[in-house]
């Protein structure tokens, strides 16, 4: 549990601290051809963590509650591995402003972490499954949040350095 937190906490002030070397002004750039803004990254990431599901119903698991989190962070965290992103979490074009993309990361990392500290993580969710993987529990959610978070602040910095050349 102590490590969940700490990851947690990590990914959160990592993610931050990617989005602010994006300037203002560059924040809806398009940095390279089929690549997506600042903006729409954190966007992305944003729609990806569903902490609400999290509340959501869910049942007694009948395996390790963490039986899935190697592997997810073993495919997320390989950036050779070229994933195409879900409808549903897909960025929109529309611009963002920085300052409240930022609050909107500290919020939603924020109550993350609320429900890490007070659920109970061991419950499967039944309100979602993760394509490929099936249905997870409350701990592979939050640890396939911040893998997947950790692949987009990879993201981030090329973004950064294809901005500033």
């Amino acid at each position: 549990m102590k490590d969940l937190l700490i990851e947690l906490e990590k990914t959160k002030a990592d993610l931050i601290s990617a989005i602010s070397t994006i300037g203002d002004e560059q924040f809806n750039t398009i940095p390279y051809p089929g690549g997506w803004t600042a903006a729409q990254v954190s966007e992305h990431v944003l729609k990806a963590v569903g902490v609400d599901m999290l509340y959501d119903k869910t049942k007694p698991t009948d395996r390790a509650p963490d039986e899935k989190v190697k592997q997810t962070a073993d495919m997320f965290l390989n950036l050779d591995i070229k994933m195409q992103s879900p409808d549903f979490i897909y960025p929109s074009d529309e611009p963002h402003v920085k300052a409240d993309m930022l609050a909107q990361v500290e919020d939603k990392f924020s109550k993350l972490i609320e429900a890490a500290k007070t659920l109970d993580l061991s419950l499967t969710c039944l309100a979602f499954e993760v394509p490929g993987f099936g249905e997870f529990t409350r701990l592979e959610f939050i640890w396939f949040y911040i893998v997947h978070t950790q692949r987009h602040i990879f993201q981030f910095k090329k973004v950064a350095n294809a901005l500033n050349q």
